[in-house]
């Protein structure tokens, strides 16, 4: 199996969402197929690493906008969380060789997806304190800085109220630190089960438990306007 993919979009993804790629797998009689959505995630995995990369297409379809939520919905950034679920996609493939089967490709996958979205929101915390010690370093002997708070009284009308509720979610969400962010997008948005996200997060089903307490807990404090 090639090592050399740099971009998903190298594939080839002409199906539907609805359509049925027949995948050839190694080892079969010639001529002999068996459609895609008939097989199992790690079925795929095995004719991907026999080489062949329409299988690999077919995981990416199964998956790609799965991900790309589950990582937008961490960092609040759609076109990054293309960018990243890309990524996932990358790193799954490049390590494809040593890819167990011994548990669900659904939690390897998101655990990847998950690290790569908890990085890039350490490195923007890391470019926001840059950029508040500059700006502050550069203001602090000649001016005041003021904040102007936004407005709190909820909108008249009921659908931009729904849509001002929607992203004050978003945003609430994006203010939880990553260790609660992530089991809360898990459990909340993607309905995972305790045991799955245990599973993806690597630790106990009982902290998993207490930190979405926690995070629902602090979300509804913050929303509680829109309640």
């Amino acid at each position: 199996m090639s090592s050399t993919l740099t971009s998903i979009d190298e594939l080839y993804f002409g199906a539907g969402a609805s359509d049925a790629v027949a995948v050839p797998l190694h080892g079969l009689a010639a001529g002999q197929t068996i459609t895609s959505e008939t097989l199992s995630d790690h079925a795929l995995l095995e004719a991907t690493r026999a080489g062949d990369e329409t299988a690999f297409a077919e995981i990416v379809h199964r998956y790609r906008n799965q991900i790309t939520n589950y990582i937008y919905r961490m960092t609040n950034d759609y076109d990054g969380a293309v960018d990243l679920a890309q990524e996932t996609f990358v790193r799954v493939y490049g390590a494809m060789e040593r890819y167990r089967t011994d548990y669900a490709f659904s939690t390897y996958i998101y655990r990847i997806a998950t690290n790569l979205a908890i990085s890039e929101l350490r490195k923007r915390k890391r470019r926001r304190l840059v950029s508040l010690t500059a700006l502050f370093g550069e203001r602090a002997e000649t001016e005041t800085c003021e904040f102007d708070p936004p407005d709190a009284q909820p909108l008249q009308d009921i659908t931009l109220i729904e849509r001002e509720r929607r992203t004050a979610i978003a945003s609430a969400i994006a203010t939880l630190p990553e260790k609660y962010r992530a089991p809360l997008v898990l459990r909340d948005v993607e309905g995972k089960s305790y045991q799955e996200i245990a599973c993806i997060l690597e630790m106990s089903e009982g902290t998993i438990k207490s930190r979405i307490s926690r995070a629902r807990t602090f979300l509804r404090d913050k929303l509680r306007a829109y309640l």
